[in-house]
């Protein structure tokens, strides 16, 4: 107990913290309650879902359907680049998506690609949608392809988001930077 003018002033100590008068007693108790459930809600979203969308590719498909003309990195990218150049080339899009989602829930999941377009008539959005099946684990590569009448009428792909959905429930999400 000290003095403080005179009078007799109370003193406690909580968690290691010594603490003078009931209003800052209160204050602390208030921060650690905060800190405590805060915490605790992070530990349960985490453990609820390690779900997870690592890498989104998306690649330029030639008339027949074919990304690169033979399996070498260097090749592709030299194939992407001639392309870009000559878009009457072009009949599509293929997205490749990495995705991992531990066991636990239930084996089928949605895996869903949203993309921002720039001539789609239902406001600028196509979506694709895939059913994929749950590795118990590792990660699992999934395909995702935008061809045909659907590709000549979006345009040009400006933005992706890419969820993965477990019973309607996300997930995982990645999206690209302009999303």
């Amino acid at each position: 107990m000290g003095s403080v003018n005179g009078k007799q002033r109370l003193s406690r100590v909580f968690l290691g913290v010594k603490v003078a008068g009931m209003r800052s007693f209160s204050i602390l108790i208030l921060a650690a309650t905060t800190m405590i459930f805060a915490a605790t809600d992070g530990i349960a979203a985490a453990a609820k879902s390690n779900a997870k969308i690592i890498k989104v590719l998306p690649t330029f498909l030639d008339m027949k359907g074919r990304h690169s003309l033979s399996p070498s990195l260097y090749e592709r990218d030299a194939y992407q680049a001639l392309l870009r150049k000559d878009k009457k080339q072009i009949s599509g899009m293929r997205f490749d998506v990495q995705w991992k989602a531990p066991s636990g829930g239930s084996e089928k999941l949605l895996l869903r690609l949203e993309l921002r377009v720039s001539k789609a008539q239902d406001a600028k959005h196509v979506i694709l949608d895939k059913e994929v099946e749950r590795k118990k684990s590792g990660s699992r590569w999934s395909r995702l392809i935008l061809d045909g009448e659907t590709f000549r009428e979006a345009g040009e792909v400006l933005a992706w988001r890419a969820t993965l959905l477990d019973g309607g429930t996300k997930t995982a999400e990645r999206t690209s930077f302009l999303w």
